[in-house]
């Protein structure tokens, strides 16, 4: 099978993204597939003009010049090939290939959905309104898609503008190994990196500052928890430099000097963190999939998340759950105390049930393998090329 495989510019720098297009272009070629990629490169974008224009000569070479790349190359390409887009994000240039055979791989809706106006917390800009729908009308010109979720999926479904020949759900793929490690070492040794005491253990979480990454409701629900726990252990919010608002929340909190922000931490420390953690705390408000919540779970990790599709769709009987932050803060507070009771329970295992709930959450973490979600992906793009 020849394939095609359309990606987002390295020029972006953005993280995950890569990751995945680089593990369908290394795990398809494992499988014997020709594959080729096709990218916008920097030619607007790396002229010496001012930052505030960079995002908008970016755009020139993906939408402007890039398309133009695309049709050339067009005639000088097979029939054959899959065109296969990493990232429905890149749904503007699907229309120049919707004729063809092709896939469009779906990871979240949360940027458009925000735009639509039904995610309330994440307003956006009116220039963000209309790149998303520039978006939705690119992606809704395509047919046959593989999304991560099944809450992806569902939400494709929803959005999507035109006509859906082929849905198929495939889970990710861990990209990168985690192991459970001896929890005695690894506080030592992370201990001695961050300059903090970390022997008995401590509570993790990771993310950025993406309001759905609820970063806010961590702190929120440790501080409920210290004030009905005869335990200490400190909070590690693992991620992306704070910001103002949760830098005051520190400030404020009884327990401030408990709660520590870590930021720029090396992926072969991420592993580390998971197995020295008593648990991963993981309240977010929506996720396209929930990386952290599997790579902490093959770490030998204990998680507390979410009971919404797709947190616990991933973390399945393995995870532990809590119900989603509410906006009106009537409930607030119980919602507080709901999670700060989860949390206790969790930390307060004896080692009998604790090793049972790790050897759960291995066996859940064996469901999201790489070569289990390459397989699943190489079944779909056969069955579409079948079709066509």
């Amino acid at each position: 099978m020849k394939i095609v495989l359309f990606t987002h510019p390295s020029f972006l720098e953005h993280q995950s993204m890569p990751r995945y297009a680089n593990m369908l272009l290394t795990g398809m070629r494992e499988r014997g597939h020709e594959v080729i990629v096709w990218s916008p490169k920097a030619r607007f974008y790396k002229l010496p003009l001012m930052k505030s224009l960079k995002k908008w000569l970016g755009y020139i070479d993906q939408y402007i010049v890039f398309p133009i790349e695309v049709k050339f190359k067009l005639l000088r390409n097979s029939d054959d090939a899959l065109f296969v887009f990493a990232d429905q994000a890149l749904g503007p240039w699907v229309p120049l290939v919707n004729n063809k055979k092709h896939v469009v791989h779906c990871h979240d809706f949360l940027a458009l959905k925000s735009a639509l106006g039904n995610i309330p917390e994440n307003p956006t800009s009116l220039t963000g309104k209309k790149y998303q729908n520039y978006i939705r009308n690119g992606f809704s010109k395509g047919k046959y898609f593989i999304s991560i979720s099944q809450k992806t999926q569902q939400d494709l479904h929803e959005l999507h503008l035109g006509k859906i020949e082929s849905s198929a759900v495939c889970y990710n793929g861990l990209n990168r190994t985690f192991n459970p490690l001896s929890p005695t070492e690894v506080r030592t040794m992370l201990g001695n990196k961050l300059n903090l005491s970390l022997s008995k253990g401590y509570i993790m979480h990771i993310g950025g500052n993406q309001y759905y990454k609820n970063r806010k409701g961590v702190i929120e629900i440790y501080e409920s928890w210290r004030s009905i726990s005869k335990k200490n252990f400190p909070l590690l919010m693992i991620g992306s430099e704070p910001t103002n608002e949760l830098l005051e929340l520190q400030k404020k909190s009884a327990v401030k000097n408990d709660i520590h922000f870590v930021t720029n931490l090396a992926d072969e420390d991420v592993n580390i963190a998971y197995s020295g953690a008593k648990c991963l705390l993981f309240p977010s408000l929506d996720e396209g999939f929930g990386w952290p919540i599997i790579e902490a779970m093959a770490s030998g990790c204990l998680v507390i998340t979410t009971n919404r599709s797709p947190m616990n769709e991933v973390g399945g009987s393995a995870a532990f759950y809590i119900d989603k932050k509410p906006s009106d803060d009537i409930f607030f507070k119980k919602w507080k105390e709901d999670s700060a009771k989860m949390l206790e329970k969790v930390v307060s295992l004896n080692k009998i049930q604790r090793a049972v709930m790790i050897e759960n959450s291995l066996k859940q973490s064996q469901k999201f393998t790489a070569e289990f979600s390459l397989n699943a992906i190489e079944v779909v793009y056969k069955e579409i090329t079948q079709k066509l």
